[in-house]
């Protein structure tokens, strides 16, 4: 009797270690992502004359928005052919150098998360936007797992928190900016009721000089969460001033971000989609 008390024990130990390993290495891939091997090998590319070159780039090592980056690209690619762009669709990142970079109007970080180009490739990316490129993200582009400071200051202007846990996607108004830029803000209801995982920053992007373009009434959700069996820990919000959209002049450049887009839903949103329109081609008015 001893002995089967034993092995349940060490059965039960056993687990629970497997377990604890299984969470760390989610939270470990969430906050960080996982180190891969990065593609150097430039692609071949036939740029078309006469018509802006958008790069959407949906690589992911951290959390993989799977459901939104596939039902992102045919409506990208609906958008493209719409407004006469060139749409090259990638998620290797050898496409990320000086040559190949300068022929794009503006690189789409489609829910991208982890860290998902090397040193150089980060560099030229840098170097891209602030000698006149456009850079946007989308929801997952704006999580803590990139560790890159330049990105931060000029896509993010904030470090990224939390997003609530329970319950996890919420209804929410998105609300213009009294101040917003206007074509970017053209042609989409005031406000819209939209459900989202609504990220939480540390500090609000107004105070770094961005552009505000939509907020939520941070008030009106429940903003408590963190990772899975953590979410005790990040009990605050962003207060009643909770932005979910701005953009900024980066040097001679542009970038343009969202925290919306979780999930594939967002893509049947025609607000949504309007302000991604938007934002492209506000980046490509040169």
């Amino acid at each position: 009797m001893k002995k089967i008390i034993k092995i349940i024990l060490w059965s039960v130990l056993t687990i629970v270690i497997l377990l604890g390993v299984l969470i760390a290495g989610f939270i470990y891939k969430v906050k960080n992502g996982f180190p891969v091997s990065y593609e150097t090998n430039a692609p071949k590319i036939n740029f078309p004359a006469n018509q802006p070159a958008i790069l959407l780039f949906s690589k992911a090592t951290g959390f993989r928005h799977s459901g939104s980056i596939e039902a992102s690209k045919p409506i990208i690619a609906d958008l493209a052919k719409k407004n006469n762009w060139f749409l090259y669709e990638t998620e290797e990142g050898g496409v990320f150098n000086t040559e190949q970079l300068a022929k794009f109007s503006t690189v789409i970080f489609n829910n991208s998360t982890g860290r998902v180009l090397n040193d150089e490739q980060q560099k030229a990316l840098e170097q891209y936007v602030e000698n006149g490129g456009s850079l946007i993200g989308i929801h997952g582009a704006g999580d803590n797992s990139h560790h890159w400071d330049w990105y931060v200051k000029n896509l993010l202007g904030a470090e990224f928190s939390h997003h609530p846990i329970k319950p996890q996607f919420q209804k929410a108004d998105v609300l213009l900016d009294p101040k917003a830029d206007s074509t970017i803000t053209a042609q989409i209801s005031q406000p819209w009721n939209h459900t989202d995982e609504w990220y939480v920053f540390f500090e609000n992007p107004r105070k770094k000089d961005f552009n505000i373009l939509y907020t939520i009434n941070g008030e009106s959700i429940i903003p408590n969460g963190d990772v899975p069996f953590l979410a005790s820990n990040k009990n605050f919000g962003m207060g009643k001033d909770h932005p979910v959209a701005w953009n900024k002049k980066i040097g001679k450049g542009k970038t343009f971000y969202t925290s919306m887009g979780h999930d594939e839903t967002v893509w049947k949103d025609q607000n949504f989609l309007k302000l991604i329109e938007n934002a492209i081609k506000w980046t490509n008015n040169k």
